[in-house]
């Protein structure tokens, strides 16, 4: 079952996430030299012009564009609109509390510099905010439950382009109960808690909605890498998890997925957790399972599980997995229903084996199809026998199987 982030433990650092190319240094000199030119033209205008249409805030490197404000560091010193001392929490929340009240378009800060966030405090963005950090923020001291170094609760349109977080924090990044969320390029390097968690547990009868991550890197979580719980309708570019202490990609209770990768390394390692989890029935629309959870690729090395869907989940249909050396189940499929997997190929090398099974608490297992995959070295496994159970295309090399059909 899937559950709240674990008390921070310790865990290695990992490879670093590989930072974009830059520009050529030459055409990084003209950018910077028309970059100046404009703000010099349009300063008056940009720093208390009406907000930017979300459109036009996409940008190519972090902190280029327009913004309403910024906390700078220079130094030991960090600068913002009404703030000036050494702690960088306290000039962003200058930034972000100096942006236009009640506004109802987005308006952006942009953060240039590193520092520490305590990790039983957070930087709450209200609705219509766009957050890019040009630096890195280090969660600090002991942690508070659901804190995280940027947080959103009960919000709307709210967009964190660029960050990276390091240290042991409760959350890294942690939205309850917002529509319209935007997560661009995230990187978390972590020794301990959870990457990112979206839920709705302020109000369980309302689903976060609208939510859009477009690449995250997580190391050294001691719980998941991301983690969702009443979501509906959520578009994932790649989740890369490496060393986390739990799952790679958790999805509870969430609806109307799609995911373009799960690439996991060492996730879960010595647990039933997964590179990519289903659980509490997520999938589940009414009380039926149409096809509304995407995936089109689950990377996983080492670590516990590779798939894993479980407590009523299903919905899913996964394009094609790589899975190996897994310590515990490559793919378990338990209690679940409609769940498509390898509609375009998969191999499984080693590890633990494939298995189709159920709990007496729950429904049998029904409507499962696992097609187009190579087992190298593995098993493949039915009990107790589920209902409408297929098996298609499936080359089997020193491996066994004992399945119902």
């Amino acid at each position: 079952m899937g559950r709240r982030a674990a008390t921070p433990i310790s865990r290695p650092l990992d490879e670093p996430a590989g930072k974009p190319l830059g520009e050529p240094r030459t055409k990084r000199k003209v950018t910077l030299l028309l970059s100046a030119l404009v703000a010099l033209v349009t300063a008056g205008a940009t720093m208390s012009g009406p907000a930017v249409a979300a459109d036009d805030i996409g940008v190519a490197a972090c902190g280029d564009g327009s913004y309403q404000a910024e906390a700078v560091r220079n130094g030991n010193t960090w600068t913002a609109p009404g703030y000036s001392g050494t702690d960088m929490l306290s000039a962003m929340r200058a930034a972000v509390n100096s942006l236009t009240p009640g506004r109802t378009s987005k308006q952006r800060v942009v953060v240039r510099g590193s520092g520490s966030v305590p990790g039983n405090q957070s930087l709450d963005l209200p609705s219509y905010t766009v957050l890019d950090v040009c630096g890195t923020i280090n969660s600090s001291g002991t942690v508070g439950a659901n804190h995280a170094p940027i947080r959103t609760q009960n919000t709307t349109d709210v967009e964190v382009q660029n960050v990276s977080i390091t240290g042991a924090p409760y959350f890294g990044i942690f939205v309850r109960n917002g529509t319209n969320i935007t997560l661009g390029q995230i990187n978390m390097q972590l020794s301990g808690g959870l990457g990112v968690r979206i839920d709705n547990h302020s109000n369980r009868n309302v689903r976060t909605r609208n939510v859009r991550i477009d690449n995250v890197f997580v190391s050294g979580s001691g719980s998941h890498a991301v983690e969702t719980y009443g979501v509906d309708g959520i578009t994932i570019g790649t989740v890369t998890a490496r060393n986390v202490g739990e799952s790679g990609l958790l999805l509870n209770d969430t609806i109307n997925a799609t995911i373009t990768r799960v690439d996991a390394e060492n996730a879960g390692t010595g647990t039933g957790y997964a590179a990519f989890r289903m659980a509490n029935r997520n999938g589940r629309i009414g009380s039926s399972y149409p096809v509304n959870i995407r995936v089109g690729e689950v990377i996983a090395r080492g670590g516990g599980r590779g798939v894993f869907c479980v407590s009523e989940s299903g919905g899913a249909q996964i394009d094609r997995v790589t899975i190996s050396n897994t310590g515990n189940n490559a793919i378990l499929i338990e209690n679940c229903y409609g769940v498509n997997i390898a509609t375009q190929g998969g191999t499984i090398t080693g590890g633990g084996g494939v298995r189709i099974a159920a709990r007496t608490e729950f429904a049998n297992t029904s409507d499962v199809t696992l097609q187009n995959l190579t087992l190298t070295n593995n098993s493949l496994t039915e009990n107790p026998c589920g209902v409408r159970i297929t098996y298609r295309n499936l080359t089997l090399n020193n491996s066994s199987r004992s399945t119902c059909s």
